[in-house]
């Protein structure tokens, strides 16, 4: 038996000069409800899939963004957060996805949704937001990771272009990041995540790409646009959310105007991988109660 994942359709669209690639999963019947999904920083569709395959009845779009996966890079201006606000909006409008239409992004992609959303009241009818980033890296006990990080990106952008991409898609690092995030035992899940990290991870462009996205992933986060946000909202952390804890989570809840949370226990921020069953439980439940 095939996954819903195996049945995508792999489509592309040129968008103000750029070719972007993205993927739609059909539902059981035209009258699906549809998500637009957004995936992570350095990640591409394939991170998302775990989730949409516990989502057989719903109609998915899910994008490499640009710069990431099979999309090219934006034609022109920068891979930030208005960036890719400016993307999301011509891509939404150009597949003719209207406000009713829910939006998800994992991660970086919560970014990305929750200010798209402050920016564009009425867009969507509701957003998910997947181990949300719920405070500042560059503030708090992450600051040190982050700036670390930081020099990381910068150094791979600024040596020579061999050693730059040796640097960034260097095996050993990527895996040690993905040893990092895994909170799983389960021996096998933990092979899966790292061979998807080692096949995904460095899925990028160009160097200029890479820093660009990194910079806006540590400048933003969706606690700067909460109380804008003038839609329904569901919140999906982990328990063991090394960039996004619960309290932060919590806090971030009450400053929306109308928001569920609901924590996962024992898995960090890797849910799309670790828990992807409770967390398409948690959407089904979020989407099928504003539909009844």
């Amino acid at each position: 038996m095939t996954t819903v994942a195996e049945r995508a359709l792999r489509r592309e669209i040129l968008l103000d000069g750029a070719w972007v690639r993205y993927w739609e999963y059909p539902g059981h019947d035209d009258g699906a409800p549809t998500l637009l999904m957004v995936h992570g920083f350095r990640g591409d569709h394939h991170g998302l899939e775990l989730v949409v395959d516990q989502l057989p009845g719903y109609r998915v779009i899910a994008p490499d963004l640009p710069g990431f996966g099979e999309s090219e890079p934006l034609a022109a201006g920068s891979h930030d957060v208005d960036g890719y606000i400016r993307f999301l909006d011509r891509l939404a409008g150009e597949l003719g996805l209207g406000p009713q239409t829910y939006l998800l992004g994992h991660s970086f992609g919560s970014i990305v949704v929750s200010h798209y959303l402050a920016a564009h009241p009425g867009r969507f009818r509701a957003a998910i937001l997947v181990n949300p980033i719920s405070e500042p890296a560059l503030q708090g006990p992450k600051a040190v990771a982050s700036r670390l990080a930081g020099f990381y990106y910068w150094a791979g952008a600024k040596l020579p272009e061999r050693l730059g991409f040796g640097l960034l898609r260097n095996r050993i690092i990527v895996r040690a990041m993905s040893i990092m995030m895994a909170k799983t035992r389960d021996p096998q899940l933990r092979s899966y995540i790292h061979a998807q990290h080692d096949a995904y991870f460095s899925a990028f462009a160009n160097r200029r790409v890479v820093l660009e996205a990194f910079r806006a992933s540590i400048s933003a986060d969706v606690a700067q646009v909460a109380d804008r946000l003038d839609l329904p909202v569901l919140l999906i952390a982990g328990e063991r959310d090394d960039i996004g804890s619960v309290p932060s989570q919590r806090k971030l809840a009450a400053a929306i105007p109308d928001a569920r949370l609901e924590v996962i226990p024992a898995v960090g921020h890797l849910i799309h991988y670790e828990t992807p069953a409770p967390a398409a439980a948690y959407i089904r439940n979020f989407i099928d109660g504003m539909s009844a």
